[in-house]
Parts: C-alpha cells; sequence; structure tokens
C-alpha cells in the first residue's frame, strides 16, 4: 500500500492538501471522494509532482488536468442571474432532447459566449468525464452554483430525473428574474422623475435664485418670509456646491454613512434590524413581504417537488431567503418538523407569513399535497407584487409630479413676490 499526495476541493470550493494511503491512484481518489473531497491533483509519495499539473482523476491526462486546475480558480468569479438562468434552459432542452450529459456540456461550452461561463462549463464537462457526478462536480463552484441548485441536481440523479429537474430549476430562475424585473421597471419612472426634480431644483437654486438675491440686495423693503426661506437655502446649496471645504466633509460624511450601514448590515443583530424596518415600511414593506413570502415558498415548494428531503430543502430555503426576519421564521419551522410537528404552527406563531398562507400550507399538509400548495402560493403572491408595484407605480407618479410643481411653484413665487411688491411701491410712490 502506498501514499498518495493529494490537493482538492471540498463542498465548499476550499482548497486543502494532504497525504492518504491507498492500494492504487484509483482507490486513493475513491476514497477522497466518500470523504466528501473532489482531487484536483494526486500522485504517488516520493515520484514528484505529476508532468503539466496531472488531471485529479485516475487514469486521465495531464493536459485536461491543467485546464480543469485553470477552470476552478476563475470559476470563482460570479455570474449574472440572467446568464445562470439562460444556460439551466439550455442544459435542460439538450437533455430532454435525449443527448448525454457530458456531450451536451461539451456543446454549451463551444457556444457560450460569457468567458466566466465557459470557463466554468468546460470545467464541469472535464469533471464529469473523469467520473464525478454532475452534483459534484456544481458543488466545486460555490459562487455559482448555490445550495439549491447543487441539491436539487443531485436529488434529479438519484431519481433518475435530471432533465425534469432542471426543467423545474429553470422556470424557478425564470420566474424569479421576471418578479425582479417588474419591481426595476416599475421603479425606473419614479426614478427618473426624482431625479429631474432634483436637476431642476438645483439649478434655480445656484444659478437663477443668486441673481434674483443680487437685484433685492439694495432694496431697503423687507423681503417676505418665504423669499428669505428661499435665499438661505440658496446661499447653502452654494456653499455646498462651491465650498471645497464644504465639499470634503459631505464626501466625508457620505463616505462614513455608507461604511456604518454596511458594517451593520453585516452583524446579526444590525441585519436584523434593517431586514424587520424592510417589512414595516409603509406601502414598500408591503411589498417586499409579498416577494419574501412568494421565494420562500417557491423554494421550499420547487426543492420538495424535485425529492429533496424536507428537513434539506428548509435548510436551503432558510440560506436564500433574502431577510433575516423570514430566515429566522423558517429555522424555526425546520426546528418543529425536525421534532415531528406540523410546519403551520411555527408559521403562525412568527407573525411573518400572511393567513392565507398559512391556512393554504395546513390544507396542503392535511391532503399531502404541500408541495402543489406552496407553488400555487408563490403564484399568488407573484401576481399581488405585481398588482402591488403596479398601483404604487400609479400612485407615486402624480404624487412626485405634484410635488415637483409645488417645489417649482413656491421658488417662483420666493422669487416674484418681492418684485411685485417692488413695483406696487414704486406705482404707490
Amino acid at each position: 500500500m502506498a501514499n498518495f499526495n493529494y490537493t482538492a476541493l471540498d463542498a465548499k470550493g476550499e482548497q486543502t492538501e494532504g497525504t492518504v494511503a491507498a492500494a492504487s491512484e484509483a482507490e486513493a481518489v475513491q476514497n477522497l471522494r466518500s470523504k466528501g473531497l473532489y482531487t484536483t491533483q494526486i500522485f504517488e509519495e516520493g515520484k514528484g509532482k505529476p508532468a503539466a499539473g496531472k488531471k485529479a482523476v485516475a487514469k486521465k491526462s495531464s493536459a485536461k488536468g491543467k485546464g480543469l486546475n485553470m477552470s476552478i480558480g476563475k470559476a470563482k468569479t460570479s455570474i449574472k442571474p440572467k446568464v445562470l438562468m439562460v444556460f439551466t434552459r439550455q442544459l435542460a432542452t439538450l437533455i430532454d432532447s435525449g443527448l448525454p450529459l457530458l456531450r451536451s456540456l461539451t456543446v454549451l461550452g463551444k457556444q457560450e459566449p460569457n468567458p466566466a461561463l465557459k470557463t466554468t462549463i468546460d470545467a464541469l464537462a472535464d469533471s464529469v468525464q473523469g467520473g464525478s457526478t454532475f452534483s459534484e462536480s456544481l458543488a466545486q463552484h460555490p459562487k455559482i452554483f448555490n445550495k439549491l441548485f447543487v441539491n436539487m441536481v443531485k436529488a434529479g440523479e438519484l431519481g433518475g430525473v435530471l432533465e425534469v429537474v432542471l426543467n423545474r430549476l429553470a422556470e424557478y430562475q425564470e420566474k424569479a428574474q421576471k418578479l425582479k424585473n417588474k419591481i426595476v421597471s416599475a421603479m425606473v419612472y419614479p426614478a427618473i422623475v426624482m431625479f429631474i426634480a432634483v436637476a431642476i431644483m438645483v439649478f434655480l437654486m445656484v444659478v437663477i435664485v443668486p441673481k434674483f438675491k443680487q437685484m433685492f440686495a439694495d432694496s431697503d423693503s423687507e423681503l417676505p418670509l418665504i423669499s428669505q426661506i428661499v435665499f438661505g437655502f440658496s446661499e447653502f446649496c452654494l456653499a455646498l456646491t462651491f465650498g471645497i471645504p464644504n465639499v470634503v466633509w459631505l464626501f466625508i460624511v457620505a463616505a462614513v454613512a455608507y461604511a456604518g450601514f454596511n458594517a451593520m448590515g453585516k452583524s446579526k443583530g444590525g441585519r436584523m434590524i434593517i431586514d424587520k424596518l424592510k417589512l414595516h415600511l409603509p406601502i414598500f414593506g408591503d411589498i417586499q413581504r409579498k416577494s419574501a413570502v412568494s421565494r420562500f415558498a417557491r423554494t421550499l415548494g420547487t426543492l420538495v417537488t424535485s425529492g429533496v428531503p424536507i428537513l434539506q430543502a428548509l435548510n436551503i430555503t432558510r440560506d436564500t431567503a433574502g431577510n433575516v426576519v423570514i430566515s429566522e421564521a423558517i429555522s424555526k419551522v425546520h426546528e418543529a418538523v425536525k421534532e415531528g410537528e406540523s410546519i403551520v404552527t411555527p408559521l403562525s406563531s412568527s407573525g411573518v407569513f400572511p393567513n392565507m398562507v398559512i391556512s393554504m400550507v395546513d390544507v396542503g399538509e392535511e391532503t399531502g399535497q404541500l408541495p402543489e400548495m406552496l407553488l400555487k402560493v408563490a403564484d399568488v403572491y407573484d401576481d399581488e407584487v405585481d398588482n402591488a408595484v403596479t398601483a404604487l407605480t400609479s400612485i407615486l407618479e402624480p404624487i412626485m409630479i405634484v410635488v415637483l410643481a409645488l417645489v417649482v411653484g413656491a421658488i417662483v413665487f420666493a422669487l416674484f413676490l418681492p418684485l411685485i411688491k417692488m413695483i406696487t411701491t414704486m406705482s404707490e410712490a
């Protein structure tokens, strides 16, 4: 029995090195894989390192090994959800058409325009060709394929329905992306109006108002209160815009505030406070809550439907919830299910999930159709979010236009009121 030196990746994609005793290189690779380690290099002790970066799977060429190591290093770059969504749909279509997994990956790797994803697909193909399962290969790239993706693929492999699971994954990603796009597109118009409003106000305060102020500087009559407020604010804007020390201080305050907010968001307590505020914001809080409930229901429903065990599915759903308050509620559900209790009790006691969701989940549990019911909840709340965003946009548009008109009107009134007063005084004299 010989000793083999190895370099391997664990399930989190972190590199580790060590020595393993085995009768052959193939047996050493198998022993490491049983421990959850995926070898990238392996060679017998005392015989030196393999030439040109020998591949980390038994009986493979050194050239392919070098390519795999390079691929793994580059695959740490994150990829946009939309790009990953297209890849998943294309892979599902190819496999559903009867093409073998390795051949499908090779085809997609050749046509993929995104360099980071192309490198990752090539690494996946090399890993699968070397004897690893597809889920094991995906687990080597945790920054691209999250736990939800890896575990669903693993369940599909175990059940022999990989093409079905990939289609579900693609549908999940498409619906999540569609919901995100709706929210973003709905906010574009209000953001543009707000930007224009601020730009107009700054222009008036920095360029127009100072000229009127200079005009009234020699006047002995007292200016109206609204004019004094506008001229004072104009001075503040000028000092802020053209005063170098003030600009420096403004940047320092903004940088400190940004750093403080980031630090608060990274701490557990701070994240909890921020996420609670998100859920209780006027108007926007309702959209946040509905969006979080939709994500919870769709993620859990998709996982359970694909054959992932309920406890594991709850853990993955908790990690991908996107809101600490929702994550804490899911943790309580996990503990209850672990003890053999119902999902409904911890859901209702959390105070996060609406009564309709709890009722539908309860019915799903009683009838044995929990996954289907969760997906229906997700569809319902996707529509709710869509309607809420549409309603919010329709309310915001006239409000912002009215506010803009009032601000500009107040400034114009403040500028012309002293002028009218001055003309009136001159005509009386």
